[in-house]
């Protein structure tokens, strides 16, 4: 009777300090897997992400300097006085309303531009080489191009205006058409995450399937269920998460770094030129927190929901007729 009396608080006192077995297996070689997978899924989305931003930022910059100025040009001809009617002609066209200003592309910048072609100490007098004159346009109150060109069409210089709207039109448009994509992109990478968490979160279910059938028998609810591996799957996604976030900022500084050292090279002049200077700003990070965010949040709704169409689809099996 004694020691059935020490027994009893003996074995009491045992069954508090048991720690109860999680529900959800402890993460192994397939966690560090799927850690690893978003990871690479979430840097590969910031990557995608910065690219997109770059182009719109580009192409609006484009947009911007290409609205900002026209081009008229005059075509040389017998008997034309090119140096007069490039004055006159840049005298009228500063003078028009809407225009801020014209100015001439002397001979020494129409050389040092068709110098990568033509080659250096061009004899442009004894070329059919058209002449320039660049017209600055006011943003706020842009003038009628129509009767502008008109206008100078009536000094019978030959002169042809271009205001760039067609080139202007093609940029936006190839700029939407790549930010579409980048999104669709993007959305295919997320998707692929969700698969990777539905299969991962299948085989933690047919590692504890038993757990799961007794649980769900007695009457545990399926948000109970469900919510455990959520917490679990939340774990793995803030990793993976924070891992592929933290990597493709260190991959922003990198190129920018690369950019800034390099400035005076040719491939990086030609690629400022193209993309303007790889620099990330303060929203750009706040997007790769928000792709990081993002990939977390996915995992760990993915995972539930999962486990609640598979129980719900269990409920059906076993009820009556089912």
């Amino acid at each position: 009777m004694t020691d059935l009396a020490l027994a009893a608080p003996l074995a009491r006192e045992t069954s508090e300090r048991r720690e109860v077995a999680p529900i959800v297996p402890p993460s192994g070689i397939g966690g560090h897997a799927l850690i690893a997978v978003i990871a690479i899924m979430t840097f590969l989305s910031s990557l995608t992400l910065g690219a997109v931003t770059l182009v719109r930022d580009t192409a609006r910059d484009w947009q911007h300097e290409i609205a900002r100025e026209a081009t008229v040009q005059i075509k040389p001809r017998n008997g034309l006085d090119m140096e007069a009617a490039l004055a006159a002609t840049a005298a009228k066209a500063a003078a028009f309303p809407g225009v801020t200003g014209a100015r001439v592309v002397d001979d020494q910048a129409t050389q040092r531009l068709l110098e990568p072609w033509l080659g250096a100490d061009l004899d442009l007098a004894a070329l059919p080489v058209p002449r320039l004159v660049i017209v600055t346009i006011d943003s706020a109150d842009p003038p009628n191009f129509a009767a502008l060109q008109a206008a100078l069409a009536a000094d019978g210089f030959g002169a042809a205006l271009d205001d760039h709207r067609s080139w202007a039109d093609r940029l936006v448009a190839m700029a939407h058409s790549t930010v579409l994509a980048g999104i669709g992109v993007l959305g295919l990478m997320l998707a692929a995450t969700a698969l990777c968490v539905v299969f991962a979160t299948r085989g933690a279910m047919a590692g504890a399937g038993h757990v799961i059938d007794v649980l769900h028998f007695v009457g545990a609810e399926a948000r109970f269920i469900a919510g455990e591996f959520r917490r679990h799957f939340l774990l793995i996604g803030v990793k993976g998460a924070a891992a592929g976030g933290v990597a493709a900022v260190l991959a922003f500084l990198a190129i920018g770094f690369w950019s800034s050292a390099n400035l005076a090279s040719p491939e990086a002049s030609q690629a400022a030129a193209l993309f303007g200077r790889f620099s990330v700003t303060p929203m750009g990070y706040a997007g790769v927190a928000l792709i990081a965010a993002v990939v977390a949040a996915l995992t760990a709704a993915t995972s539930y929901l999962t486990v609640i169409a598979y129980l719900g689809d269990l409920d059906m099996r076993q009820a009556p007729g089912g």
